[in-house]
């Protein structure tokens, strides 16, 4: 039995190959005739992970599920590519809500202040609060991902028949994008689904398998349905202690799509992005703009709690980010982060930019 060092090996890529040599050539051999390739090293492991599982005899059914979730992610990848240099917020909400329901209208004012705002619309595509959001934002704005159902999930009108328009038979390759693509996610009225969504981003956020962006809860004006479940959670999941105090902060419920809009505004004010540099040792807040000193004291006078040692400190970019170049000219805030307070973080962020 291969010990626990080997199975590291294989899962981080080091050393991972095949044991027939015959067969590792003909894979540099595919390789040089693919030409010059920046993550080569990536797409050798990948057919490396393909001949894997022809040499150990994998079901089919399991093969079929591979093949089908690879070629899904490959496509919306080269969808979403063209239009890499244009944010986007995500909507969630019911397919059952009728145009003439206030929260139909509260999503549609949100989608058009959105586009306004220079951001794209992404949404399940489906008819509801998801139609009203394309319907706001409009066709160029709008970038739907359909999941293929026997019911209720034809694409709006406002999607239909878009290059924008995605259709996944998996739900989990289709929450990958929802969440990976969106520098905010808005959840308005909804069934299970939108309660599924909600949770698990805000699961990805509180353990720091997504990166921090805002959670918004949307109501209809005078609406009750988020307040209702903002009093359960503070009530039975904060007051058993299931989650901390600070991971309130991971979310934000209103009832006016103009604050909603605010909020994610209001996050990307000084905050850009982050990146874990130097090994995962530290963070690096990428900045739109510098801070001064005061700020930077300010920042480890409060939040001293989540740093490992050391202080937050200004700096530049990290040499292992010049693959990011559009970044490469921010200023980062640079911290020995614990990589387990996430709720803190989200703090730290909303006072540097409230500071800044």
């Amino acid at each position: 039995m291969r010990g626990q060092w080997d199975l590291d090996r294989e899962r981080t890529g080091y050393g991972y190959s095949v044991e027939n040599q015959t067969i590792s050539n003909l894979i540099d051999e595919i390789l040089d005739e693919l030409g010059p390739c920046a993550s080569d090293d990536l797409i050798r492991e990948i057919i490396v992970t393909a001949v894997k599982l022809a040499q150990e005899g994998s079901d089919r059914g399991d093969l079929k599920i591979i093949r089908t979730t690879i070629k899904e992610l490959r496509y919306a990848f080269k969808v979403f590519a063209k239009y890499r240099d244009r944010p986007k917020i995500t909507v969630f909400g019911s397919a059952r809500t009728s145009p003439n329901d206030p929260a139909y209208r509260a999503a549609f004012e949100f989608g058009r202040m959105m586009a306004e705002a220079g951001y794209m619309v992404i949404t399940g595509a489906g008819p509801g609060i998801m139609a009203a959001g394309h319907e706001g934002a409009g066709q160029d704005s709008s970038i739907g991902l359909n999941i293929r159902l026997p019911f209720e999930q034809a694409p709006n009108e406002t999607i239909n028949g878009d290059e924008k328009l995605i259709n996944f038979r998996y739900f989990f390759t289709r929450k990958l994008f929802f969440v990976k693509e969106s520098y905010a996610l808005v959840l308005m009225p909804g069934g299970f689904g939108t309660h599924d969504e909600g949770f698990e981003t805000l699961t990805l956020i509180q353990t720091g398998k997504s990166a921090m962006k805002p959670v918004v809860m949307l109501d209809e004006p005078g609406g009750g349905y988020w307040k209702q479940w903002l009093s359960f959670v503070e009530e039975q999941v904060l007051g058993r202690g299931y989650i901390s105090p600070e991971d309130m902060s991971l979310f934000y419920v209103t009832d006016d799509p103009l604050a909603a809009r605010d909020e994610i505004r209001r996050f990307y004010r000084i905050y850009h992005s982050a990146r874990y540099v130097e090994h995962r040792a530290k963070l690096a807040l990428r900045l739109n703009q510098p801070v001064g000193p005061e700020v930077i004291d300010v920042l480890n006078e409060r939040f001293a709690d989540i740093l490992v040692n050391g202080r937050i400190e200004q700096g530049e970019a990290f040499p292992e980010e010049r693959d990011e170049v559009d970044l490469l000219n921010l200023k980062r805030l640079i911290i020995p982060f614990d990589q387990r307070q996430f709720g803190r973080l989200r703090q730290l962020i909303d006072t540097l930019n409230q500071l800044g």
